[in-house]
C-alpha cells in the first residue's frame, strides 16, 4: 500500500467521534495517516507544533482555530485544508489561496438536512398546523370535520431568497408537490434560473407574490437587515417568514412590530442575537415558531459531513480533482 499523506484534525475535540464514527474515520483512513486521539483546538500549542509541520492535509470542522499566516509558516508541508462543516469564513483567509493551498467544504452536504427542515416547514407552514396545535391545546376540543379555508398546499406560493446550495437544494425538494417556487438572486439570470425550472422575480415581486416566503441568502454587508418594515409590509395577509439562514438578515425589531399585528407569522431557526434574549418577545408571539438553530446538521446527520471530507481526500490523494472546491473569489457572497 502506498504511503499516505499526513493528515491532522482541527476543530472541536467532542465533535470528532461524531462526524468521524468509525465506520466514516475507517474510510478517511484509507487515503490519510490520522490520529482520531490528536486533534488541534490550538493550533499554536506546543504539542501540535511537531503533527503540525508534518501535515499535509488539515482536516478542519467547527471551533477550528482561524489559519493565519503563523500557522500557516508552522505547517509547510500542508497542501489541503478538508473543511467538515458548512462555511469556511471564520477560518479561511486569502493567505490560503495565495499559498496555494486548496481547500474543500462540507457546506453542500449540511445543506441537505436545512433544505430538508425548510421544506416540512413549508408543509406544515401551508396547512397552518402551527395554530392549529395551539388552538387544539387551548380548546381541548376537536374541530371536526368541516372543511377550513384558507390553508392547504395545493399551488401554494413559495418565494425562496437566494439561490444558494440549500436553496437549490430546496428547489430540487419542491418539485414533486403541487406548490408554486420562485426565486430571486441578484447573482442569477434568466437562463440560470429557467434551467432551476423556477421564474426570477425582483425581491419586491417575489413577496408581494408569495404565500411562504424562506431566506438562504449569504450573511454579508449588503444582506444584512435584508428583510426590514418595507419588504415585510409588501407581504401579503396571511403570508409566513422562514429564516434559517443568518438571523442578521431579517431585523427582528421590524419582524415583531408585523407579527404584533396578527398579520404574518414567522418561523425562524436563527435569530439575532442568538440565541435572542430571555426577554424577547418573539417567544411569546403566538405567530412566531422558534426552533434553536437545529436545521443544519444534527445527530447522525453529522457523519455525511465526515464522509464528504473522507470521500474529498480519497479524491485528492488519488490525484483527482475536488468535488467541493471553495472559490475564493465567490467567497464574499457565500454563507
Amino acid at each position: 500500500m502506498p504511503e499516505r499523506p499526513q493528515a491532522l484534525f482541527a476543530m472541536t475535540a467532542e465533535n470528532v467521534p461524531h462526524i468521524f464514527p468509525p465506520q466514516v474515520l475507517a474510510r478517511l483512513r484509507e487515503s490519510v495517516d490520522i490520529d482520531p486521539g490528536l486533534v488541534a483546538e490550538d493550533l499554536t500549542d506546543e504539542r501540535v507544533a511537531e503533527a503540525l509541520a508534518r501535515t499535509e492535509i488539515l482536516v478542519t470542522g467547527w471551533g477550528c482555530p482561524r489559519l493565519d499566516a503563523a500557522v500557516l509558516d508552522a505547517a509547510p508541508k500542508l497542501r489541503a485544508v478538508l473543511h467538515s462543516a458548512g462555511s469556511v469564513k471564520s477560518l479561511a483567509g486569502p493567505e490560503l489561496w495565495r499559498r496555494g493551498i486548496a481547500v474543500s467544504s462540507a457546506a453542500g452536504a449540511n445543506a441537505v438536512p436545512v433544505a430538508e427542515y425548510t421544506l416540512a416547514m413549508i408543509l406544515l407552514a401551508g396547512k397552518d398546523l402551527f395554530a392549529a396545535r395551539d388552538r387544539l391545546r387551548a380548546e381541548r376540543t376537536y374541530p371536526g370535520w368541516a372543511l377550513v379555508p384558507g390553508i392547504g398546499n395545493h399551488g401554494r406560493r413559495v418565494g425562496v431568497i437566494g439561490a444558494s446550495r440549500i436553496g437549490r437544494r430546496l428547489l430540487e425538494l419542491l418539485r414533486p408537490f403541487d406548490l408554486v417556487p420562485s426565486l430571486t438572486d441578484p447573482y442569477v439570470g434568466e437562463t440560470e434560473a429557467a434551467a432551476l425550472g423556477v421564474p426570477l422575480l425582483s425581491l419586491s415581486d417575489l413577496l408581494r407574490t408569495s404565500d411562504i416566503v424562506t431566506i438562504h441568502a449569504p450573511e454579508t454587508s449588503e444582506t444584512h437587515h435584508l428583510i426590514g418594515a418595507r419588504e415585510l409590509a409588501l407581504m401579503p395577509d396571511g403570508a409566513v417568514l422562514i429564516n434559517t439562514a443568518r438571523g442578521s438578515l431579517l431585523d427582528h425589531d421590524a419582524l415583531t412590530t408585523e407579527l404584533r399585528t396578527g398579520r404574518l407569522s414567522a418561523i425562524l431557526d436563527v435569530t439575532d442575537p442568538e440565541p435572542l434574549p430571555a426577554d424577547s418577545p418573539l417567544f411569546d408571539l403566538p405567530n412566531a415558531f422558534i426552533t434553536p438553530h437545529l436545521a443544519g446538521s444534527q445527530g447522525n446527520e453529522v457523519s455525511r459531513l465526515g464522509l464528504t471530507v473522507a470521500e474529498e481526500a480519497g479524491r485528492l490523494v488519488g490525484g483527482g480533482a475536488l468535488a467541493y472546491a471553495v472559490d475564493y473569489a465567490a467567497l464574499g457572497r457565500e454563507a
